[in-house]
């Protein structure tokens, strides 16, 4: 299975943290521990097919099963707790397809009550294993609504855009026009330039097949790729070995300048805010990831785990979602950092595919890639 890099957010966070003491903020769904990919057969069934709110303060303790790159801001879980009464638990499950399998493994027994972290390319799965209850959060309305998938059981929290970033030095430096669109990676100009992680291995690098499935289509996409390794694209075990060793525009100083990465990135390259970053998203790149939180069918404690989503979707937790976790907050009107705001703008067109399309391709989309890029 597919593993995130503990990751475009974590890691981001961390191996930029020089960068952001002198100026900065970014986002997986996640190091790179191996996932297991059994297919689960365990399912259970959910409670009923409507949707539910919460009524009043729950109490007691809840536990909420997130990937490894949650990060939440202690004083924030802390007022949320006093507030509701609730004693929060999180539950880190290794990256986000590994958390989706030990839902599946667990689903008649959860490991606890409510759940964050099943995204776009993970969320057929969990839906249809049954490991979800319906719930509809009196907080939907304000955005979330808007990164649906059609079903009560999941909740858009927050969302990121895959890209491939570029070194505004190095081409500048060469006397070499940008690229800007798939088509142009490809380009003899462009050759030995891009690294990028696996998708095998990296929930980044899967993001990125995604989108070049989404742009080519499922008979074009292998052509594709093709091209990419007859240009020299290097390949990466996790996003943290591409950007920060190999991607010139970032610490490691590397030999390429052309990186997979994120739109939030650039703002943690930026020394001097007067000053145009250094670096920037390829908009015309990128792959949308949605990320979503649910309760869990057969919780202990359904009422407080609705409570959860309702906190993961509050003002203050969405507001606090850039800094904390390098993503988006689903949230209208939700203001930004102001290096985002300059820096880190989404693209008005990302690649998409069906979640259900993820789900019944993913594992044969990969073996391709492998067959293709490592055979």
């Amino acid at each position: 299975m597919v593993k995130n890099d503990r990751s475009h957010r974590a890691g981001l966070a961390l191996a930029l943290a020089g960068a952001a003491v002198l100026a900065l903020a970014g986002c997986g769904s996640s190091g790179s521990g191996a996932a297991a990919t059994t297919q689960a057969e365990q399912t259970t069934a959910t409670s009923g097919t409507d949707s539910v709110t919460p009524s009043g303060a729950a109490g007691g303790e809840v536990t909420l099963v997130t990937h490894d790159s949650f990060v939440v801001d202690e004083k924030l879980l802390a007022d949320f707790e006093a507030e509701s009464g609730l004693t929060v638990t999180v539950l880190a499950q290794g990256d986000a397809g590994a958390m989706v399998n030990q839902l599946l493994l667990t689903g008649s027994n959860p490991l606890g009550d409510a759940v964050f972290g099943i995204d776009n390319t993970f969320a057929s799965r969990a839906l249809d294993a049954g490991v979800l209850a319906p719930y509809t959060s009196p907080e939907a309305g304000n955005g979330a609504d808007a990164f649906g998938i059609g079903d009560d059981r999941l909740t858009a929290v927050d969302y990121g855009d895959v890209c491939v970033n570029v070194d505004h030095a190095y081409f500048a430096g060469k006397g070499l026009a940008e690229p800007a669109t798939f088509d142009d990676l490809a380009k003899p100009e462009y050759k030995d330039l891009l690294v990028t992680p696996s998708p095998a291995t990296s929930s980044p690098g899967l993001a990125f097949l995604l989108g070049t499935i989404a742009h080519f289509g499922p008979d074009g996409w292998q052509n594709y790729w093709t091209q990419l390794k007859d240009n020299g694209v290097e390949i990466t075990g996790g996003w943290t070995d591409a950007y920060t060793v190999d991607f010139s525009g970032s610490s490691g100083k590397g030999s390429r300048p052309l990186v997979l990465s994120y739109a939030s990135s650039p703002p943690s390259e930026v020394i001097d805010p007067t000053q145009p970053a250094p670096t920037g998203a390829l908009l015309d790149t990128c792959f949308r990831q949605v990320e979503y939180a649910g309760v869990l069918a057969g919780a202990k404690n359904p009422a407080g785990a609705q409570q959860v989503v309702d906190f993961l979707l509050s003002p203050e937790f969405q507001a606090s979602v850039p800094d904390a976790m390098y993503v988006y907050p689903v949230r209208q009107a939700t203001p930004l950092p102001a290096s985002w705001e300059q820096f880190a703008p989404v693209a008005a067109a990302p690649a998409e595919l069906d979640p259900a399309d993820i789900a019944a391709n993913r594992d044969a989309w990969i073996s391709q890639w492998s067959d293709l890029l490592e055979g």
